[in-house]
């Protein structure tokens, strides 16, 4: 997906032609030499290519690079192809980029192809839970919030999307009792989705909150559930995770509010 949303800018201007490919491949021992960082054996080759506008050659061996941008300061943190590399490696894999200044880029990631035994009729499918809370989410990936929006809405869900942590915070003064839960980045332009956790908490105390990022040293779950961040979830997230743990904490919320009703009633 962030492979993505970067070739969608790179053709904002002139437009163009995104293709997404997989397909199986096999590193023979013999040409193992051209893969110096891959063992032999099966992958999966998944290639995004654009016709964008290309990355320029004196910068496209950092662009992998932490913080590294050429996105204007608050379209971007220059993680998001840390984020995709440091996945890639984590999961024993490689990541290679082509480009042409004017002419477009084309990522090719190799994955090692996991055997696994066909699935039977007694494989239990566990369904995705479903809610019709209003939630809100903020992420400053625009790519990734609509995807997301689009998956929580088909779940029940009523969603509103903010790519800043700032204007979400603005949108969340206005009327703090309308949103349920917020679903939230860390890594962010101008406040972290830690820090906007905190303000969101000095406003309505109650208001769950989950916090989503792709780097642990960051910031641990020790140190997200201290300030009263009700789940920290690593990323890549798994929808049926987010989904469970979205419909647990809002159960809570009901349980909790319930009680205190039984309490105050005479």
């Amino acid at each position: 997906m962030n492979l993505c949303t970067n070739a969608a800018h790179a053709m904002r201007e002139k437009g163009g032609m995104l293709s997404v490919n997989l397909e199986p491949v096999i590193i023979q021992p013999d040409s193992a030499r051209f893969y110096p960082d891959l063992a032999p054996g099966p992958y999966v080759s998944l290639s995004i290519k654009d016709s964008g506008s290309g990355i320029d050659l004196n910068i496209i061996d950092r662009i992998f690079e932490p913080f590294f941008t050429t996105k204007e300061r608050d379209e971007g943190t220059g993680l998001g192809l840390a984020v995709v590399y440091g996945l890639i490696k984590e999961l024993k894999g490689t990541i290679r980029v082509e480009s042409k200044k004017g002419i477009g880029s084309n990522f090719t990631i190799l994955l090692p192809r996991i055997q696994r035994p066909a699935k039977t009729e007694s494989d239990e499918v566990c369904p995705i839970p479903h809610g019709t809370e209003k939630m809100l989410l903020v992420d400053d990936e625009e790519g990734l919030l609509i995807a997301q929006k689009k998956i929580f809405e088909r779940l029940g869900y009523k969603v509103d999307i903010c790519s800043s942590s700032t204007t979400a915070l603005e949108i969340f003064k206005r009327n703090p009792k309308y949103f349920d839960i917020i679903i939230t980045d860390q890594t962010m332009p101008k406040m972290t989705g830690a820090q906007l956790a905190s303000e969101l908490m000095k406003i309505r105390p109650d208001i769950p909150i989950i916090l989503c990022t792709g780097f642990s040293d960051v910031i641990s779950e020790e140190e997200a559930k201290a300030i009263g961040i009700k789940e920290f979830i690593m990323k890549p997230v798994v929808i049926s995770d987010i989904a469970s743990k979205v419909r647990a904490i809002l159960g809570k919320q009901s349980n909790l509010s319930r009680a205190l009703t039984d309490t105050q009633t005479p």
